[in-house]
């Protein structure tokens, strides 16, 4: 007899909860090899394959191109063993009699017995096969299994627990929701959760907040709850009469009146971040114009004389980690349950970049032990992947300071906000022929805007001018850096 297994989202790292299927790499009665990509997802930081830790033949897809689905949600189910594959058919790197195991092999012979986490859970993917059985359908809900035998239906292993007894684990994925319980002092093993198969949401957990506080300050049981203040809605153009909408909608718009788009993926991402910069960090910004005229010159030297070129980002990078080992109170982060300021020892430094899904922030590991030719190539490979789409979690996290260079948007400056949980963003406007007075005299010099928005937790005004000062000084004359080298 077969088993049915079923294979959930896994959870991709980085506290991501969620995922957008945007492509099926398998349909429904194909065969498939353990570890074999089965579905391109987006997640809010990039696009991922995920592998099927488990061979056999695909008997159902959950959810069309398009659909957003919770981590631990079903993706697809696989039958595993007793005949589920055509006879003499067999994954890549094994043979018919393995492929035909029993049930009882399934788990073992057909699972490569990883945890899941979004890149592969054995080594490299296996070489996709594609088998079509016939009478199977290809999406949306779950499908008949495939062949006439009797099978049983097994959840497969994975990082998702199951059980919420007091002995087992809890079933939580998102470290956003265990850090929010910490923080609230709630124990979760009292928390019932609303996700799939018991999964602890962050709606959860504020909705048992919520209760705590009401329990705190009880109300008459028969008291109705609290209506929200009725907004008007404007009359619509038919004339219909004017509607209501309740909190927590803030906005009244009528039908029809305007594009609405959704928040979520990228933007979304974005948008949660930025919020939480503005809600949590108390910033401040300072900003200088320097003259750029003896850097562009250094740079065109630098080019002239042969070997890889160098980016003007690659040398304003090497003025910042410079500076940053001048000022370490910027390449720091606040923890806020503990009220401690962690200065970190290495600097991995983000840059933002702009591309077809959004703003995103790839970053460059040890960015102060780096050339200036190591980092253009970083830059170059990392601007590549976001263009492409390709970048990892892996590439868009563990950011310590960002540089922002918005003067390719032909803009003189900006106030940038902070990458949150980091202390500070250097923001680079477009270098530009202005009127300037060098040595005694009125002249057409190259001009560039430099502004700084750091966290007024980590340092005062004095540190932070100190830091902007240092990055011009360098721009204005790139010998000062020959004293720390």
């Amino acid at each position: 007899m077969a088993q049915v297994l079923e294979f959930k989202l896994p959870d991709l790292g980085e506290g991501l909860t969620e995922a957008e299927i945007v492509r099926w790499l398998v349909n429904v009665g194909d065969v498939v090899a353990i570890d074999q990509p089965v579905v391109e997802v987006e997640t809010a930081k990039a696009m991922v394959e995920v592998p099927c830790p488990y061979g056999g033949v695909v008997t159902a897809r959950f959810g069309d191109e398009g659909t957003e689905l919770p981590v631990g949600a079903p993706l697809l189910t696989v039958a595993v063993g007793g005949g589920a594959e055509t006879s003499g058919t067999a994954a890549p790197g094994g043979s018919a009699a393995e492929s035909a195991g029993s049930a009882e092999s399934a788990q073992s012979s057909e699972y490569s017995g990883n945890v899941l986490v979004g890149y592969g859970t054995a080594g490299p993917a296996a070489r996709r096969r594609r088998v079509r059985r016939d009478n199977q359908p290809l999406s949306g809900t779950p499908s008949g299994t495939a062949g006439g035998s009797a099978q049983a239906v097994v959840t497969a292993p994975s990082g998702t627990p199951h059980t919420a007894d007091h002995q087992g684990p809890v079933p939580v994925i998102s470290p956003l929701v265990r850090r929010l319980a910490r923080e609230k002092g709630l124990n979760l093993r009292e928390v019932r959760g609303s996700g799939p198969d018991g999964l602890i949401l962050r709606a959860d957990v504020e909705r048992a907040v919520a209760a705590a506080g009401t329990a705190a300050a009880p109300t008459p049981v028969s008291a109705p709850a609290p209506m929200p203040t009725p907004t008007p809605v404007p009359t619509s153009a038919n004339g219909s009469a004017p509607g209501r909408v309740s909190a927590p909608a803030p906005v009244a718009v009528a039908a029809g009146a305007g594009e609405r788009i959704p928040l979520r993926g990228v933007r979304g991402a974005v948008a949660d971040k930025l919020s939480r910069s503005r809600t949590e960090i108390p910033d401040a910004t300072c900003w200088v114009d320097a003259d750029a005229t003896e850097l562009m010159a250094a740079r065109a030297a630098m080019n002239a004389a042969g070997g890889p070129k160098i980016s003007l980002l690659a040398l304003l990078a090497r003025i910042c980690v410079h500076a940053l080992a001048r000022h370490p109170e910027l390449n720091s982060t606040v923890d806020t349950a503990a009220r401690e300021i962690v200065r970190l020892p290495s600097v991995h430094l983000g840059f933002a970049a702009q591309t077809e899904r959004g703003l995103v922030v790839p970053v460059v590991r040890d960015a102060g032990t780096r050339t200036a030719e190591s980092l253009t190539e970083e830059f170059a490979r990392l601007t590549e992947s976001a263009r492409q789409g390709t970048l990892t979690p892996a590439d868009l996290t563990g950011g310590t300071f960002t540089l922002n260079n918005y003067g390719v948007f032909g803009v003189d400056g900006s106030t940038p906000i902070i990458n949150h949980p980091e202390a500070a963003m250097l923001g680079v406007g477009r270098i530009i022929p202005k009127p300037w007075v060098h040595q005694g005299e009125l002249a057409v010099r190259q001009v560039v805007q430099l502004s700084l928005t750091f966290d007024h937790r980590v340092c005062d005004g004095g540190t932070a001018g100190g830091f902007l000062r240092y990055v011009a000084d360098c721009v204005e004359h790139p010998a000062v850096l020959l004293r720390t080298l």
